[in-house]
């Protein structure tokens, strides 16, 4: 085997570095629904096998470096301060940086060891080829940071990070410096191959408290020469005046909008000129009003404070072309009971005439929380009565006339229905089932499979052990 050529050898490591997925595609379907991220367990065991094959020669070494930095996830402050040393050290030896092997750097960290932005900023500086970058909330914001060295500032890391390769940015606001200011690097138009955006704000929101809702006052406009040609999903979490300079920003391309808030019972002006600025062109629309999520972004407003527009803002109008809603089960349900007889699935849309596909995400929390909530039995509606309400009104004709898929996207639900379910869930979902069918819908698992109503007997006597 010694006597096989090095070009050969590469075609075997290469081989060798494949696995089941593409850490680096990023041609998929900008959908929210299709969406795996990798997880922590499966990086590790990809980069155990990948450390193995470069420790066998130095050979093997040269060969397997780039696909041993192509991909590399920080989980603690620790990891980032050794591949900044790394990097620094082999610039300095002049032995050839590695960061040039660097496509796609994710940062999830706990909240106690957050990546140091000097660390962050000795790792972009030697990676000029990241075309993925993503920070969940893991990078250590101070003012000392700030004023010992400028260059760790969060707008300079950005312009290291915006440039014409990058394809997908998960951006973390962290201070409470203007919106427009922080994404100001942005303006300079170079992001032109940018397809995914994310973008949240670290900070608590406390001016939900006082937020204007729609139709009183649409505030100052603030306009931003920003120009994305080819982004396609946009996923924010940000505050009214935020959305507001969005409405500014030019993404002809954009289909796809997911947007998290603690409090969407009062959406203001911001909001509103959002959508009226880019809801014609959406497909796909997520309002994800979940407080268990939310609350560690958000400070959501007390039930005294919070003002209840009269109807609910036209978003249907606003997003006429729309084709799919992702809505969630785990919501202030008070809230949407505003009809005598019915609740809406989402408090800013309880109806739309396009809809095809409706996906409900968090219907495993109500599965395990209701239960503790009524004790009526059936008399009193059952357990599940407001959960199974909010299923019943996706199947009214005159809310969604044009809806043909429902869609349970949640794992943990899937695994509650296949693998020895409870009773009063098997009730819930057998309800469900036979709701769906007099309307004439198909009721679709989290991979997209249609649930029958035999798959839950089967489940219910013990013959569905591993999911579907």
């Amino acid at each position: 085997m010694r006597h096989i050529p090095p070009e050969i050898w590469g075609i075997i490591i290469q081989h060798a570095c494949v696995f089941d997925h593409d850490p680096l595609d990023t041609s998929q379907d900008p959908s929210f629904l299709q969406s795996k991220p990798t997880l922590p367990t499966t990086y590790r065991a990809e980069m155990n096998i990948k450390l193995a094959l470069s420790l066998v020669s130095k050979q093997w070494n040269s060969l397997t470096r780039p696909f041993l930095y192509e991909f590399i996830w920080i989980g603690r402050a620790m990891h980032a301060k050794l591949l900044s040393r790394t990097l620094l050290m082999e610039f300095v030896n002049c032995s050839g940086s590695s960061g040039k092997y660097l496509r796609r750097l994710h940062i999830e960290t706990p909240a106690l060891e957050r990546c140091s932005p000097a660390d962050l900023r000795t790792i972009l500086d030697y990676a000029p080829h990241l075309f993925i970058f993503a920070d969940q909330r893991s990078v250590q914001r101070s003012l000392i940071d700030a004023v010992s060295d400028p260059k760790c500032g969060p707008e300079e890391i950005l312009q290291l990070v915006a440039h014409p390769k990058v394809r997908r940015l998960s951006w973390t606001r962290y201070d409470d410096a203007p919106f427009q200011l922080v994404m100001a690097p942005l303006e300079n138009n170079i992001a032109t191959h940018l397809e995914y955006l994310e973008l949240f704000s670290w900070l608590p929101q406390c001016d939900a408290l006082f937020a204007e809702p729609l139709g009183r006052g649409d505030g100052a406009s603030i306009e931003m020469n920003v120009q994305l040609p080819s982004l396609r999903a946009l996923k924010i979490a940000l505050d009214d005046d935020a959305l507001a300079v969005l409405a500014s920003w030019r993404m002809p391309s954009l289909t796809h909008v997911s947007v998290l808030s603690g409090d969407f019972n009062c959406p203001g002006a911001g909001f509103a000129r959002f959508f009226r600025a880019h809801g014609g062109r959406l497909r796909q629309l997520e309002l994800g009003h979940s407080p268990t999520r939310a609350s560690e972004l958000y400070l959501t407003p007390p039930p005294q404070y919070t003002r209840i527009p009269p109807t609910p803002p036209p978003l249907a109008t606003w997003c006429p072309n729309l084709r799919e809603f992702i809505c969630s089960a785990d919501a202030e349900w008070h809230w949407h009971w505003q009809a005598p007889d019915w609740i809406a699935p989402h408090v800013l849309l309880p109806s739309h005439p396009t809809v095809e596909l409706i996906a409900i995400r968090d219907i495993d929390i109500r599965l395990r929380d209701d239960p503790h909530v009524f004790e009526g039995g059936e008399t009193a509606g059952g357990a599940y009565f407001l959960l199974c309400e909010q299923m019943s009104v996706l199947l009214r004709r005159d809310a969604f006339p044009n809806l043909r898929f429902v869609r349970d996207v949640s794992a943990e639900s899937h695994l509650m229905r296949t693998i020895r379910p409870a009773e009063r869930v098997t009730q819930f979902w057998t309800t469900v089932l036979r709701r769906c069918q007099e309307r004439g819908i198909w009721m679709e698992d989290y991979h997209g499979v249609n649930i029958a109503l035999r798959n839950l007997r089967q489940a219910s006597l013990g013959q569905n052990e591993t999911p579907e």
